[in-house]
């Protein structure tokens, strides 16, 4: 038996204490066979909440969160607790901690709830989608959607109008390459978001907005605002009373809910367009649901309406969420994609080979040629290992845990740790490095790239950017192929190269992106 370390304090790279037990010899990693310790002695970074939150004021942290959460395991080990304000987490980062938290997640899988959010629901009178349901409500709504965007049929259905929306966003990209000769550097960044925001609106809709025109709308680059300001505002509100600062009327609420105001008019005035098609066909005697692809029946909208098994208010309230969810989360990672195999051109080259023989052979076939370029999926999740747009997973234990050899009581709540997780030796060989083969099946990995300890068949909870489970992201198989597929017509149309190939500075406003949008030269192929 092991005798209880003496405590000690260390302090991370801002000098923000850490209160630990001294580490026992050995792989941290591993659980030690005594029996399990109380939650008290999990190590943490202090026990006064407020003070906590108080100085991640002060020193701007949850700008950095990430990076603090790497320091913190670093200096504490493999499993901590931490304070701010009211809230309480346990953060944890090793795959097998993580599976046990998912297996302990029971029927009705619950994390923590984004307040500010669902305080702008209840006092403008909207319903909530999934996003912020819990319990058997949210279980009977979210498999009615799980139908139109998850299911292997729903994916056939929606992979055309991304691959159209792919292929246009390329053809303008030529045109303005062309026009200043062979190459142009730029940021991307602007024209990823109008191609996320354009690709959403198709499938989720079924209508084109025309963001790839010379003089794209106002109000969808108000929209692509409003999501920004709505992800920015939502860290710092996290841990304040949403109610006392709503009868405040704190500048930093009122920016919130203006940003989700403006959000919920632009999905009502497409909602209300799509409603009235629907009436049309109806009153014309033609079906409300229509077989072909999402473009042909009003996109996932449309489907919903037909289906009649969701309330208008409950299907605006979802494809609101989904909309806002679905802009950001995409063009960020994609940002990261392009710098990532911009800096890496073996990888680039091996990654365009594959997708040029698999595009050949699909005969225009989306669906065909995403299966034939496992590695543009590769260079997805890649690129999630090291940039995940969200930097934690929750769950809430419906029963009592051992993870470490700490007892962890039901209902508390238990944060999976990305960024770390994804730069650890102790889980990925040479993790710095992009290497998209890492996540190809051993039988696939014949295009190089991939070494003995990187990660194969079987090996879960590594890759969890989407989740996990019943309450993995909704929008996954939307988000995954859209990104695919612009990377495919990208790699088609153009060489990739990078004035300058150091590391990206990143900033965390509740979803990680770049501190400064990279540039990237694109040349004509």
């Amino acid at each position: 038996m092991l005798s209880v370390p003496a405590r000690l304090c260390v302090r991370d790279a801002r000098g923000f204490a850490l209160s630990a037990p001294r580490p026992a010899s050995g792989d941290l990693g591993k659980r030690r066979a005594e029996r399990p310790r109380s939650f008290e002695e999990i190590p943490h970074t202090g026990s006064s909440g407020w003070v906590n939150l108080l100085r991640f004021w002060k020193e701007d942290r949850f700008r950095s969160l990430h990076n603090h959460m790497e320091q913190t395991f670093n200096a504490l080990g493999p499993i901590y607790r931490e304070r701010l304000g009211s809230q309480e987490s346990v953060n944890i980062m090793l795959p097998a901690d993580i599976g046990e938290m998912f297996r302990s997640e029971g029927l009705h899988p619950r994390r923590m709830t984004l307040q500010p959010w669902a305080t702008h629901r209840e006092t403008r009178k909207h319903s909530k989608g999934i996003f912020l349901k819990n319990g058997a409500e949210w279980r009977a709504d979210r498999l009615l959607l799980n139908r139109e965007v998850m299911m292997s049929s729903s994916v056939r259905r929606f992979l055309p109008l991304l691959d159209q929306v792919a292929q246009d966003f390329c053809a303008l990209l030529r045109r303005r390459v062309g026009s200043s000769g062979h190459s142009l550097t730029l940021d991307p960044s602007p024209d990823l978001f109008r191609f996320a925001l354009e690709a959403s609106c198709h499938v989720l809709y079924g209508e084109r907005i025309g963001l790839f025109s010379s003089s794209p709308s106002l109000e969808s680059q108000r929209f692509i605002w409003a999501v920004e300001r709505m992800l920015a505002t939502t860290q710092p509100l996290l841990y304040l009373p949403s109610g006392l600062l709503l009868r405040l009327h704190a500048p930093l609420w009122t920016k919130h809910a203006t940003a989700w105001d403006h959000i919920f008019s632009h999905a009502e005035a497409r909602i209300q367009k799509g409603y009235q098609r629907l009436q049309s066909r109806k009153s014309s005697g033609e079906s409300g649901q229509l077989p072909g692809n999402h473009g042909h029946s009003g996109g996932v909208l449309g489907q919903l309406m037909a289906r009649g098994q969701l309330s208008l208010e409950l299907i605006k309230a979802n494809i609101t969420e989904l909309m806002a969810g679905g802009v950001d989360t995409t063009a960020v990672p994609l940002q990261f994609a392009l710098y990532e195999l911009a800096r890496n051109p073996a990888v680039q080259e091996t990654v365009r080979r594959q997708v040029r023989e698999s595009w050949a052979q699909a005969g225009g076939d989306p669906l065909k040629a995403l299966q034939g370029a496992p590695l543009l999926k590769g260079t997805v999740k890649e690129t999630l290992r090291l940039y995940p747009v969200g930097i934690t997973v929750q769950r809430y234990p419906v029963k009592d845990i051992v993870l470490q050899n700490y007892h962890i009581p039901a209902g508390t709540l238990v944060q999976a740790c990305l960024y770390p997780l994804g730069r650890s030796r102790e889980v990925f060989q040479d993790p710095h490095l992009f290497e998209p083969a890492r996540w190809l099946k051993p039988a696939s990995r014949d295009t190089g790239g991939a070494r003995e300890g990187d990660v194969g068949v079987g090996v879960g909870f590594r890759s969890l950017a989407f989740g996990f489970g019943a309450r993995q992201c909704v929008g996954r198989r939307i988000a995954e192929n859209e990104m695919q597929l612009l990377l495919l017509h990208i790699l088609l149309n153009f060489q990739l190269t990078v004035p300058s190939s150091a590391d990206i500075s990143t900033k965390y406003t509740l979803i990680l992106q770049p501190e400064t949008p990279p540039s990237i030269t694109f040349t004509l192929l």
